[in-house]
């Protein structure tokens, strides 16, 4: 392998995860206010994998109308800083490092270019590479919903549907941290799990539909995007919301409406598209949480970077729990 080389994982055009090929790409070359990180370990998300399908359609508004903007998938990483342009002073060689690199992609490589001042933050001692590398995925992202958009406030009613995944575990913990009674929502193997990280009820969707229930919700965080808010309402409270990352057409034609009418309100967002400004104080609160103890990261399963299309065929099942991390540099 030439110097200028490194090995990736890239995705030229759309489709499943057999589109996915293990390759030597160009290692790219920082400018004067970027860093080049030596990746350690990155994510395999929910919504790469959806990504890579191209959908939904509108979706390629951002990523690339006919096939991948940028080939190398993958947001999330951690990893030690190789070089570092000349104009950037808070960040040295050496420094350990995590973060997001939200529309750019190109995480899952032996190397990133990331700005200095882009979602990036030195990695303290405390975190291992694996977790910290899932941290703009399923903490960030649910941090965004709970603590920005809903606001939740001590004592209010909060249900979480997928409780068991990257997001919703992060979600039941944060829901938590800020005084809200939490209900997850979960597959009767991953009951125990939900109601270790701190929910108040769990609800196998096996057994019971969530929608049925005589209780209301002031926060229905759908994780998984498997509900709608026309289902979920019957079980909003008054001035309720329904929140989910996932992207659907009816979900935005609901968020327009309820927008302009009625006290229940239905919430998209895409977390990735936020300044990066707003994303970077996000993710050292989260931060702060880790290191008060308040917030555990739980990872299903790891692969190592040549095994990508594998981890993504694994999400695509709908059976993971937690995290699943790519292991790019095993030392």
């Amino acid at each position: 392998m030439k110097a200028n080389q490194m090995k990736a994982m890239i995705a030229t055009r759309y489709g499943t995860s057999e589109v996915l090929k293990f390759t030597l790409a160009e290692k790219p070359v920082p400018g004067p206010k970027d860093v080049l990180v030596k990746v350690k370990a990155s994510s395999a998300t929910t919504a790469d994998t959806m990504m890579l399908t191209g959908k939904p359609y509108i979706a390629r508004l951002f990523v690339g109308l006919t096939r991948p903007k940028y080939p190398i998938p993958g947001t999330g990483f951690a990893g030690v800083i190789e070089a570092a342009g000349s104009a950037v002073s808070h960040f040295s060689v050496g420094d350990e490092v995590f973060g997001e690199t939200t529309l750019g992609f190109s995480a899952n490589a032996e190397y990133v270019v990331v700005p200095a001042s882009g979602v990036i933050l030195p990695k303290p001692a405390s975190l291992p590479f694996t977790e910290a590398a899932s941290y703009g995925d399923g903490h960030l992202t649910s941090y965004n919903f709970l603590r920005r958009i809903a606001k939740i406030q001590p004592g209010q009613y909060v249900l979480i549907n997928g409780a068991a995944g990257s997001l919703g575990t992060s979600a039941v913990q944060i829901a938590k941290y800020l005084g809200a009674h939490v209900t997850g929502v979960c597959s009767s193997k991953n009951v125990g799990m939900v109601r270790s990280l701190g929910a108040d009820e769990v609800i196998d969707y096996q057994k019971q539909d969530f929608t049925r229930l005589t209780t209301r919700y002031d926060v229905i965080f759908d994780t998984v995007g498997k509900s709608s808010f026309t289902r979920a309402r019957k079980v909003l409270a008054g001035h309720g919301v329904y929140l989910s990352p996932v992207l659907r057409f009816s979900l935005l034609v609901q968020m327009l409406i309820t927008t302009l009418f009625g006290r229940q309100k239905a919430r998209f967002e895409a977390t990735g598209v936020n300044g990066e400004g707003t994303l970077k104080a996000l993710l050292q609160e989260v931060l702060e949480l880790h290191e008060n103890g308040k917030l555990k990261t739980v990872i299903d399963r790891q692969y190592p970077l040549e095994r990508l299309a594998e981890a993504h065929h694994y999400i695509s099942c709908g059976h993971k729990k937690g995290n699943v991390v790519i292991v790019v540099d095993e030392n």
